[in-house]
């Protein structure tokens, strides 16, 4: 059935699971129709993971309608969640589809945005099929936005219009995200990351400055391949130049693997109707058995600071969560098991305000979402240590040396009640 967004969202009622479409492929038009009814609506769950632009669901005024569960905290969900307005759901994302599949948590109503159908009816998930895939499955009622300017990607993300019980036509862009100006930490840790990569290797890594300054750095490199729960902008030159290839992959070789995607126009008009890029689910894709199976995966993942004994603190500052456990296990526990993997750790030696990120002790309330066992290298800007099968008394010495110069007699003096 063909209707207007806000007859379409009328099918939402109070009480109900709502997904939301994930990152680029929020279908905007439903979900501002759906918040507009916020003063018929109560106690209405959203979940979903990273959003791009605005979430007008969360605004705190309309609690009362609205409650946010995020398996990731995204800039638009920050504030909501800190100030208890929204909820997280920590949980590796590999698993977060099983979570929808064994009808753990059951959705009533998914919004989702589509590609037009082709000539055999099928529509695509286009740049997001991550969790979105399993909700959209799972779902008792699929309202989808048919938009025009959604790339038509291959994989696994085809719904079949028939499986869609609700359509709305809306053409609208994407929204684009760019990095492109690197600072010069983060080249320097991108070059220090750089030295470690070896030809043939499959990386993974995420969207911003450290990632971006990694790839700008390959240029001379030869057959790597991309294995990735995301991409961006930064490897389409060096597709361009056939540095990524795939060619030494042992899983979908020549193939880029990812689940979603977040850039520019170029990067979603690089990925419409294009063979070479399968957009996987995050079950798959992030499942440690996969990765492993490709030989010398790089898994390139950030950090909120690290402490001197190798624990990671990833998604939160202290007690505030700001971000989420992702992948990142996922990716470092199956780069360390690939034939000549590297599991990386990539952290800035200081926050803006020129606090060090390599700390004594994490601050209180801070997850652990490396532990010091999985924690094989980590890169700042000052070089890179390799911490595996090393002793406490080790680690401290290999950390202190790549905090900044300026923290690590404050570091060493510290590192006594440790090894005390």
């Amino acid at each position: 059935m063909t209707t207007t967004a806000e007859e379409a969202v009328k099918s939402i009622k109070s009480g109900n699971n709502v997904f939301v479409h994930s990152a680029a492929a929020v279908p905007k038009c439903l979900v501002a129709a759906m918040t507009d009814r916020h003063s018929e609506l109560r106690d209405v769950s959203i979940y979903q993971i990273h959003t791009e632009g605005a979430a007008p669901y969360a605004n705190p005024a309309l609690q009362d309608s609205f409650t946010i569960k995020t398996f990731f905290v995204g800039s638009n969900m920050r504030e909501v969640v800190q100030n208890g307005h929204g909820s997280y759901i920590p949980i590796f994302l590999s698993e977060v589809p099983a979570l929808f599949r064994k009808g753990i948590i059951p959705f009533d109503v998914a919004l989702i945005t589509v590609s037009p159908p082709d000539k055999h009816g099928y529509c695509s998930l286009g740049t997001s099929v991550d969790i979105s895939l399993a909700a959209t499955q799972c779902a008792k009622i699929v309202i989808a936005q048919i938009n025009d300017q959604m790339p038509r990607t291959h994989g696994d993300g085809l719904i079949h219009i028939n499986e869609i019980n609700i359509q709305v036509e809306k053409s609208e862009p994407l929204p684009e995200v760019n990095y492109t100006n690197l600072s010069e930490q983060n080249q320097a840790i991108g070059q220090n990351i750089c030295e470690l990569i070896e030809d043939g290797s499959t990386l993974q890594m995420g969207i911003g400055g450290i990632p971006n300054a990694v790839l700008s750095c390959l240029d001379n490199h030869k057959n790597l391949g991309i294995h990735s729960e995301m991409f961006s902008d930064g490897v389409l030159p060096l597709i361009e130049k056939g540095v990524i290839n795939g060619s030494c992959k042992k899983k979908h070789p020549g193939m880029i693997v990812s689940s979603f995607v977040v850039g520019s126009k170029k990067l979603y008009d690089f990925i419409d109707d294009n063979p070479m890029v399968q957009m996987l689910d995050f079950e798959y894709v992030n499942n440690v058995s996969v990765i492993q199976k490709n030989p010398k995966v790089v898994a390139i993942n950030s950090a909120i600071e690290i402490d001197i004994t190798g624990q990671v603190c990833a998604d939160s500052i202290g007690s505030k969560i700001y971000s989420g456990v992702g992948g990142q296990m996922d990716f470092i526990r199956g780069a360390s098991l690939s034939e000549g993997g590297k599991p990386i750790i990539a952290v800035a030696s200081t926050t803006k305000s020129g606090a060090s990120k390599i700390v004594p002790f994490l601050k209180p309330g801070a997850g652990v979402v490396t532990t010091r066992a999985h924690v094989h290298w980590v890169v700042t800007e000052f070089g890179a240590v390799n911490l595996y099968g090393k002793t406490i008394e080790e680690r401290v010495k290999l950390l202190i040396d790549i905090a900044h110069p300026q923290h690590r007699d404050q570091l060493y003096e510290s590192s006594r009640l440790i090894l005390a």
